[in-house]
C-alpha cells in the first residue's frame, strides 16, 4: 500500500485529508510542521506522494520544497493552501510542485490529484533507468528491492563493482541476473563503457567461436556478460579459459591472438558446480568465472517485491498500451502474491501485460489473471471466476437494457445517487450523506456547514435532529 505523507499545521485538515487518502486506498502518514515532514522523509524513503500545506509556522511548504530540492529527495508534491495567487502557484511549480490546489478541496480532486502525481513519478523513475541503463551507469539504487533476502545480492553487486574480478551470477530464469550485471558494471570504473550481451545458449554451433570473440573484441575497455556460460561446449570452454585468464582471443583471419581489456560477467540459470562435477563444465574455466559468485533468489522468495513490481509494470506497460490502468485490488494483489511464480520477474512481467491489455476499468481484478488463476487453482475455478463476470445470457435490445451495478474496485468511490439495490437512491437517503459529509468536511462547525448547504441554522438544526446526527454531536464537534 503507497504511503502519502499529509502535512498541515491545521488537525481538522489534517484529518480530513488523511481519511480521503486513506479510503482511496493509500496508508497516511501525517506530519503537522515543515520540519517534521523533512524527518519523516528522511527516514521513509519509500514515502510515494507529499501533500504540503504552504502556510505554516516554522517552515513553510515552500522552505520544504527547497530543502527537499537541496537534500535530493524527489518525492512528488501536492501543494494545498487556503489563499492563492498567480505568483504562489507559479513559484510552487518552479520548486517542483506536481500540483497546486485550493483549500476546501473535493476528495475526488483529491484523489486524482495523487494518483496521477504517484504515476508521473513512476514514469520519471523509469525514463531515468532507461537513460542510465542505454549509458551504461545503473548503480546500487537501481535494484529496487524490498525484500530482505535482497540485501546479501545488494551487497555483494556493490563490493564487486569496486573491482574487477570476474563474477559468476546465478539464478532461475527470469530473476534479473542480467539487471544485476549491468549495476555492476554502471556502479565501478567502467561505467558509460561497452556492456555486451552474449547468449552463449542461442548461437549456431557453427559460428560460435567467430561470434563468441568478436563480442568480446566489441567489449573492449568494457564489460562482456556471458548468459547460459554453462551452454557452451567444452572446445569453446577451453578457448575460453585463454580469454579470461590473459585477456587474449582468437580472431578470424589473423594467426596471433588479441589482447582485449574485458570484465567478465557470467550468468547461468544452472550451478556450474553440479555441470563441473558432471563433466559438462572444465574445471579450470570454472574457478576462472566462480572468484565472485553472486546468487540471486527466486521471487518466491521475495514477495515483498511483489506489489512494487507490479506497480512498475502497470504504470510502463499502461503507458505504451495507451491505457488507464492506476492499480491493482487487494484480492487480485493478494493473489499474485500467493502464487509461486516458476518463470519469476519475466512471468509477472507478462501477466500484467496480458491484463493491462485485456482489462476494461481502472484497477486490475482477479478476473483480469484467468490464466494465474488456472495455474494455481485450475481451470474450473478460472471458469467459475470468468463466469461470475455479469454478463447477458441471450442478446438483449437496446429498448430492454437494463441498469447493472457497477463494480467497486480498490478505492473507487460508489455513485452516492445509486442505491445497493440498482435502482436510484430517495432524496432523504442522498440529503442525509450529504449533510454528514458537510459536518465532517468542516469539522462541525454549524454555521459554515450551513452556509455551505445554503440553509439556515435553524433548518440545519432541524435536519440534523431528523436524521439522527443530534446524538453525540457535542463530542463530536469538540
Amino acid at each position: 500500500m503507497t504511503r502519502v505523507l499529509i502535512v498541515d499545521d491545521d488537525p481538522v485538515q489534517l484529518r480530513l485529508t488523511s481519511e480521503v487518502a486513506s479510503r482511496a486506498g493509500f496508508a497516511a502518514v501525517t506530519a503537522s510542521s515543515g520540519m517534521q515532514a523533512l524527518d519523516r522523509l528522511r527516514a521513509d524513503r519509500g514515502i510515494g506522494v507529499v501533500v504540503l500545506d504552504l502556510v505554516m509556522p516554522d517552515l513553510d511548504g515552500m522552505g520544504v520544497l527547497d530543502a527537499m530540492r537541496r537534500e535530493g529527495l524527489s518525492t512528488p508534491v501536492i501543494i494545498q493552501t487556503a489563499h492563492s495567487s498567480m505568483e504562489t502557484v507559479v513559484s510552487a511549480m518552479r520548486q517542483g510542485a506536481a500540483d497546486f490546489f485550493v483549500k476546501p478541496v473535493a476528495p475526488e480532486r483529491l484523489i486524482v490529484s495523487l494518483r496521477n502525481a504517484l504515476k508521473l513519478s513512476e514514469l520519471e523513475a523509469m525514463v531515468r533507468t532507461d537513460r542510465s541503463r542505454l549509458k551504461g551507469e545503473l548503480g546500487i539504487e537501481d535494484l529496487k528491492s524490498r525484500a530482505p533476502v535482497m540485501d546479501r545480492v545488494m551487497s555483494l553487486s556493490a563490493k564487486a563493482a569496486k573491482s574487477t574480478i570476474p563474477v559468476l551470477i546465478e539464478g532461475e530464469p527470469g530473476v534479473g541476473k542480467e539487471l544485476v550485471a549491468r549495476i555492476i558494471q554502471g556502479a565501478g570504473d567502467r561505467a558509460g563503457k561497452p556492456f555486451v550481451v552474449v547468449n552463449c545458449g542461442a548461437i549456431p554451433s557453427g559460428e560460435l567461436e567467430a561470434h563468441l570473440f568478436g563480442k568480446f573484441a566489441e567489449a573492449n575497455g568494457g564489460t562482456i556478460l556471458l548468459d547460459e556460460v554453462g551452454e557452451l561446449p567444452l572446445e569453446t570452454q577451453a578457448k575460453l579459459v585463454r580469454a579470461v585468464e590473459n585477456g587474449e582471443i582468437e580472431t578470424a583471419g589473423t594467426d596471433r591472438p588479441a589482447r582485449v581489456n574485458v570484465r567478465v560477467i557470467a550468468a547461468t540459470s544452472r550451478r556450474l558446480l553440479n555441470l563441473t562435477k558432471d563433466g559438462a563444465f572444465r574445471e579450470d574455466l570454472y574457478y576462472r568465472l566462480n572468484v565472485f559468485p553472486i546468487y540471486v533468489p527466486p521471487l518466491r522468495d521475495r514477495a515483498e517485491d511483489v506489489a512494487n513490481l507490479i506497480d512498475h509494470f502497470i504504470a510502463r506497460l499502461g503507458a505504451e498500451a495507451g491505457k488507464r490502468v492506476v492499480g491493482i485490488s487487494e484480492a487480485a494483489l493478494l493473489m499474485l502474491k500467493q502464487y509461486k511464480w516458476p518463470g519469476n520477474i519475466r512471468q509477472l512481467e507478462n501477466a500484467v501485460y496480458r491484463a493491462v491489455v485485456l482489462c476494461d476499468g481502472a484497477y486490475l481484478e482477479t478476473t483480469d489473471f484467468p490464466q494465474i488463476v488456472a495455474l494455481s487453482s485450475g481451470q474450473s475455478a478460472a471458469r467459475e471466476l470468468t463466469s461470475a463476470v455479469p454478463a447477458p445470457s441471450a442478446p438483449v435490445h437496446i429498448d430492454d437494457a437494463r441498469f447493472m451495478p457497477r463494480e467497486q474496485g480498490k478505492g473507487a468511490i460508489p455513485d452516492r445517487f445509486v442505491a445497493e439495490s440498482g435502482e436510484v437512491a430517495p432524496l432523504a437517503d442522498v440529503e442525509r450523506e450529504l449533510i454528514g459529509f458537510a459536518l465532517r468536511h468542516y469539522g462541525y462547525r454549524m454555521s459554515r456547514v450551513a452556509r455551505a448547504l445554503g440553509i439556515g441554522r435553524s433548518t440545519l438544526y432541524r435536519k440534523l435532529r431528523e436524521y439522527g446526527f443530534d446524538e453525540g454531536l457535542e463530542s463530536e464537534a469538540a
